[in-house]
């Protein structure tokens, strides 16, 4: 992030595009930038650029917004050389109209460099937002990446430099909250098989935390919490779920890298990302193949008998096979760091993507597979193994729940993918199952801990306060706010005196984590839920008018806000509640499911069915839409229409218990 000047930016303001309204998009006037678009309420303006944000390959611009707010703008310059398609201004978004009150537009609270952006752009974030006034006040230490971003506070640095009184003391670490030492005295010994082990196993993994509170595709719920303290006690991680990664853990959507590494070999070899990548420049510590070098023997690895390509082509990198890239932001190419084997085979099973055809394209996935097997045999599947089983938990396979808990059970899979499966796990218990999420309450790592926790949300009030209660006391802070979000509600009743004042500690820690987000209109509607679980209706439908306020198509807060007029009996007040929501988004359809369940317990059966049905036409692949419509039809008298409904919806769901339920009990 850097101020707005000659020497910063990179667009060319004076050679702009035209936008959708016919005017400039963007003008200079001597050493100030401005662009020329649509503003909140829909009329056009011109808008300051004070920041240019980012720098290769594509470079962003930061317009003030009132109430402290910086909003990037959707047209973002290509700064890659003109000869790779760069020096141009394009459209982010140029696949959709966005029109004012689009959560995505350049006004958008999508676009909010205040919660979006900030924390890993600067140093030394403070994102200051006051929710009785909406603004923010953000303020930062260095306006970009400093070395306090990564090291924590240097005060105690200084005294050490400065050979301040006892700065002895503070010799070994040089007065440094964060050294980033792990790397210190080690070395990589080179075996005969071709691969390097690490002198001394890495005890910690500090300096890969520290990389990840920005390099990870993670919540935050503080900005207290500094570089060399535990990340969990600031920080969600995203799990390996469905539309994020691939069920095989290969990036889907923008995960950045944290998520990919440490499923890896090399994470649990004790490999660091500054083994591979210098720091303090950014770049890597030697080039193409060379940096796969320093661990892996070129005339084993380099050679035409490994990647069976020509020396020195495309295909013979490292790279090329074991990270393979995804483009995000229409030209920003980021690689994989799973450094996965690739498998053509798990792509024809499961769809999953494979390195060979991202070259091979005229070619099919079983071309792949069938080459890879003559050459290799007896090839080994790599480290690997889960992607069968998290398949299987997405089509809701009878079996899934014993492989996942398999996996659970394996202290040698990857902790995230132990966490991911067991989130996979919630809606598939048994007796087994459950056995092994209890199990995993008392796990080493604190993101399985957390994921065991948030299983238990569903169980017997009675279950949870006995498994849970210990969480309460949880190091972490993030087992313990999961912990006590599920005990909250009917559980609380039955905690015992002596973890009552934990548990209102850790809801309390809960809280002020989404009031830290409380600019964020999910904020107000995880806030509304709790209300709403303890009994405090009003407080409830505050929460979810407020998150409405904040983005009026956030469509989960209409629905828990016409749900919280039903507990109170308003059923009236909740159709209301929908149909303004459905004015706004007419296709959105858990607000017509919603819909035609009020209008079911109005008794207006034939309109509530007509709802359910939109539902269901709106999203087809969602199960309980089907199955409710189903039941809806059934009880209208038009059974045909009923059982097709069901057998449409088994047939892309064959294993789903209620779907069969519902069609045994039809028949």
């Amino acid at each position: 992030m850097q101020i707005a000047a000659p020497d910063t930016v990179l667009g060319r303001f004076q050679d702009s595009p035209a936008t959708n309204d016919g005017a400039p998009g963007f003008v200079q006037r001597g050493a100030r930038y401005f662009i020329r678009a649509r503003g909140p309420d829909g009329r056009m303006g011109e808008f300051e650029a004070k920041y240019a944000f980012g720098l290769y390959p594509l470079q962003q611009y930061l317009a003030p917004l009132e109430g402290g707010r910086l909003q990037a703008y959707g047209l973002a310059w290509d700064a890659r050389p003109a000869e790779e398609g760069g020096q141009r201004w394009f459209d982010l978004y140029a696949d959709r109209q966005l029109e004012p009150g689009d959560p995505l537009h350049w006004t958008g609270v999508e676009q909010n460099w205040n919660y979006q952006c900030a924390d890993c752009h600067s140093t030394n974030v403070r994102k200051n937002y006051d929710a009785a006034t909406d603004a923010f006040s953000t303020s930062w230490s260095e306006i970009s990446v400093g070395c306090e971003a990564c090291h924590g506070p240097a005060s105690n640095h200084l005294a050490w430099a400065r050979r301040d009184a006892g700065w002895r003391a503070l010799q070994e670490r040089k007065g440094l909250v964060n050294a980033l030492d792990e790397r210190k005295q080690v070395s990589w010994r080179p075996q005969v098989a071709g691969t390097a082990s690490r002198s001394t196993p890495r005890a910690t993994a500090r300096e890969i935390e520290t990389c990840a509170r920005c390099h990870a595709r993670r919540g935050q719920y503080t900005d207290d919490i500094h570089a060399g303290q535990n990340w969990l006690d600031a920080f969600r991680p995203a799990l390996l779920t469905p539309g994020l990664y691939y069920a095989d853990g290969q990036q889907r959507d923008e995960v950045y890298t944290w998520g990919s590494f440490v499923q890896s070999r090399m994470y649990a070899a004790g490999v660091t990302c500054a083994d591979c990548h210098e720091p303090h420049s950014g770049k890597l510590r030697a080039s193409g193949n060379a940096v796969c070098a320093q661990c892996h023997a070129p005339a084993k690895f380099d050679a035409p008998d490994h990647h069976h390509h020509a020396p020195g082509s495309a295909g013979a990198q490292c790279v090329a096979c074991h990270m393979p890239a995804r483009t995000y932001m229409q030209v920003d190419p980021r690689r994989d760091h799973s450094f996965r084997i690739p498998r053509p085979d798990l792509s024809d099973a499961l769809g999953t993507p494979n390195a060979c055809s991202a070259c091979h394209q005229d070619q099919p996935a079983s071309w792949a597979a069938a080459a890879l097997n003559k050459r290799r045999p007896r090839s080994k599947p790599g480290h690997l193994t889960f992607a069968a089983s998290f398949a299987a938990a997405e089509r809701g396979e009878p079996q899934a729940a014993a492989e996942l808990a398999t996996l659970i059970e394996d202290p040698a899979q990857p902790a995230l993918v132990r966490a991911s499966a067991l989130a996979r796990l919630a809606p598939l218990l048994t007796p087994r199952a459950m056995t092994t999420v209890a199990h995993a309450l008392n796990d080493a790592d604190a993101l399985v801990r957390a994921s065991a926790a948030e299983v238990f949300t569903a169980i017997d009030p009675a279950l949870r306060v006995e498994y849970l209660s210990p969480l309460l006391r949880d190091p972490v802070r993030l087992v313990r706010m999961t912990a006590a979000r599920a005990l909250a509600g009917e559980p609380e009743a039955r905690l015992r005196v002596e973890d009552r004042e934990a548990f209102a500690a850790a809801l309390e820690e809960w809280r002020a984590g989404e009031r830290f987000n409380a600019d964020r209109p999910e904020a107000h509607a995880n806030l509304g839920a709790l209300a709403l679980q303890r009994g405090s209706v009003l407080e409830a439908k505050a929460a979810f008018e407020r998150a409405l306020e904040l983005d009026p198509t956030f469509a989960p807060a209409a629905v828990n806000l016409a749900e919280a007029h039903r507990v109170s009996g308003d059923e009236s007040g909740a159709e209301r509640v929908l149909r303004e929501a459905l004015v706004r988004q007419p296709s959105e359809a858990a607000v017509h499911h919603a819909l035609g369940l009020s209008l079911v317990r109005q008794r207006r059966l034939m309109d509530g069915v007509a709802a359910l049905g939109k539902a269901h036409e709106l999203a087809p692949a969602n199960v309980r839409f089907a199955y409710v419509y189903a039941v809806a039809l059934l009880d209208t008298g038009q059974r045909e229409a009923a059982l097709a409904v069901l057998h449409a919806a088994l047939r892309e769901h064959p294993h789903d218990p209620a779907l069969k339920q519902a069609l045994a009990s039809f028949r």
